[in-house]
């Protein structure tokens, strides 16, 4: 398997393009898989994600399947 790089600040943005938007897009979802993927996570990181995932789970963040939340 490919390594997989992350972009620094990525969960970080994810986040903030969610919260701004109040959905997640389909390239917000491939960042995330990415991310978990990624082995060398901060614990902020982890906690930001699984945060997410709550939101999603509790309906307060919808998940589209537009490639970008982006207008």
């Amino acid at each position: 398997m490919p390594k997989i790089n992350l972009l620094p600040g990525a969960v970080a943005e994810i986040m903030a393009a969610t919260a701004d938007t109040g959905s997640l897009s389909l390239a917000d979802r491939y960042g995330l898989m990415a991310a978990i993927l990624n082995e060398s996570l901060a614990e902020e990181e982890i906690e930001s994600i699984n945060r997410l995932l709550r939101f999603v789970i509790k309906g307060r963040i919808k998940v589209t399947n537009d490639i970008s939340t982006d207008v």
